[in-house]
């Protein structure tokens, strides 16, 4: 079944569109139906969906039986194990129930950490005979890599104290730190280093383009550690949609992630379900995230489908982001949060575009704890020179090609800021968000009577200088383009669809096409060189 896979709600009357790349959380109390809800998932994507549950075995035994690696991977999907005898689609996913599950989908408890290592045992066995074969023949192939191989990776970057050495038909452990502590064998290990390396295996062993459901996926790990992991799965498996249920706020808010609470459950299969962030202000589900959450706050603009959460959360991986909509909300909600430290205790920052604000603008909200872009819009950030460079770095272009591009993208922003229609654009549009500002902090003392009263407003109005602002903006631009300063044109260049326009056709796909990869890269955890090239230019917020 192909990817995106639309799945209606029983009851909730809520279409949730599980997508490749792409992590969906449902959040609950105990008691609002979410194992079952993971079994019903489950069993309406069929044989696409690869579910863990949350009452999971995980006794680790290196030295179990090898077999083939179809016998396996069939025990492992369907729970059905027969030597030689093997299932179709049709077969495993009536099988599924009964046999992987007991017939008790919910509660069952799942026992397949001996597949799971049959499993990876097999794989690496057969491509070390491909491999062996290959290089007797004078094949010079790139070799492939195990799914021991990339495990290992994984698992010591989640876990950079140890070490994991699995041999030909054993595992063993040993120190990263102390080369000289005696390895000893994978049996031993603690619940959460068993944990980190079950989920990292059952999520390599997924078929491609699978939905993979884990049912509680803190168990058994640290709080410290969950994030990272997380960020690694989901970045070894691109291809694939995660679903996740748990009853952790904290780690719900902490993941890039569309997020529902299940509100409600009525027996045999029926929710009553919200979606999360909910209204205008501090709703009752958002108040729960922030509360339930040990982290500090990075509140942004955007909402929860922009691109400014998948930037934010791959550069500020220690913060919660919440997105709040206007920057107003943004200002607001960082004044509110800190003026009720004592009652939330939870530290808190902001970040807004920088938006035609001036020097002194900029400083005033960096002491009130919210920090300014150095870009109009946070699009911008994409086609500054360092990071428009990363980003054709992903296609291993020659220089010539990349510098031929780049100055593309350059000669295409700077030719449309040339024209007089969008000189006048721009003007007009920081005019208007200088005008929403001044009006929105306009003040009375004590005026007499209506006649001073209207006097006084006309006079701070008076003051904004609407002719002052225009031509301060038509100079800025002019400056940059005669400079040549493409980081200049993009502090007050406001017009992030041309932007992200040029962007896509800099590195030869659509729009949508490119707004998608930036999403994907930033939380790749095998290439973060986009994540780091846009870290370095974004200020650095200090929550408190």
């Amino acid at each position: 079944m192909p990817l995106p896979f639309h799945f209606e709600i029983p009851g909730a009357g809520l279409s949730v569109s599980l997508e490749a790349g792409e992590t969906t959380i449902f959040v609950g109390a105990n008691g609002s139906g979410k194992t079952r809800l993971a079994a019903t998932l489950e069993q309406a994507a069929g044989t696409s969906a690869h579910r863990i549950g949350a009452h999971r075995a995980l006794t680790l035994d290196p030295g179990v039986p090898k077999i083939s690696q179809e016998d396996s991977r069939q025990a492992l999907r369907s729970g059905f194990i027969s030597k030689g005898q093997y299932l179709n689609e049709h077969q495993i996913a009536e099988v599924r129930l009964g046999q992987r599950w007991g017939s008790k989908s919910a509660t069952h408890l799942l026992n397949d950490f001996d597949p799971l290592l049959q499993w990876l045992f097999a794989d690496q066995n057969n491509i070390a005979l491909e491999t062996h074969y290959q290089v007797h023949d004078g094949v010079r192939d790139e070799p492939k890599f195990t799914a021991f191989q990339r495990l290992k990776t994984v698992w010591e970057r989640v876990l950079p104290a140890k070490r994991l050495f699995p041999r030909g038909d054993t595992i063993e452990v040993g120190s990263a730190e102390n080369p000289d502590i005696p390895l000893y064998s994978a049996a031993e290990m603690s619940d959460g280093e068993r944990a980190v390396f079950y989920m990292i295996a059952q999520v390599l062993f997924a078929d491609p383009n699978s939905i993979l459901i884990f049912d509680e996926p803190e168990l058994h790990v640290h709080r410290s550690i969950l994030g990272r992991l997380w960020d690694e799965l989901e970045g070894e498996r691109p291809d694939c949609a995660f679903v996740l249920i748990t009853h952790d706020l904290e780690f719900a808010a902490s993941r890039p992630a569309r997020t529902y609470v299940l509100e409600k459950f009525s027996s045999p299969a029926s929710w009553t379900v919200q979606a999360l962030p909910n209204g205008t202000g501090f709703s009752e589900q958002l108040t729960a995230m922030i509360l339930g959450s040990r982290r500090p706050i990075l509140f942004v603009e955007g909402d929860g489908n922009s691109i400014d959460l998948a930037i934010y959360r791959a550069c500020f991986p220690g913060l919660t982001v919440v997105a709040r909509g206007s920057c107003e909300r943004v200002i607001q909600s960082v004044k509110t949060m800190r003026a009720n430290r004592d009652l939330t205790r939870v530290t808190c920052a902001g970040m807004v575009d920088a938006d035609s604000r001036d020097a002194a603008d900029v400083t005033h909200l960096a002491s009130i704890g919210v920090y300014v872009l150095p870009v109009s819009e946070i699009e911008n950030l994409l086609a500054l020179p360092t990071v428009a460079s990363v980003i054709l770095d992903y296609d291993l272009h020659e220089k010539i090609e990349k510098d031929a591009r780049l100055a593309r993208l350059k000669g295409a922003l700077f030719a449309d800021a040339a024209r007089s229609e969008t000189q006048t654009t721009i003007a007009l549009d920081h005019c208007r968000r200088r005008i929403d500002r001044a009006l929105k902090i306009v003040t009375f003392a004590n005026e007499p009577d209506e006649a001073a009263l209207q006097a006084e407003l006309m006079r701070q109005v008076g003051a904004i200088g609407v002719a002052a602002i225009g031509v301060e903006v038509r100079k800025s631009i002019a400056d940059a383009i005669a400079s040549d300063d493409l980081p200049a044109l993009l502090r007050v260049y406001d017009r992030k669809g041309l932007v992200l326009a040029s962007l896509a056709a800099m590195k030869g796909v659509g729009k949508e096409a490119f707004v998608s990869w930036v999403a994907r890269a930033m939380k790749a955890a095998k290439r973060p060189e986009l994540r780091r090239a846009i870290a370095s230019v974004l200020p650095t917020p200090v929550a408190r």
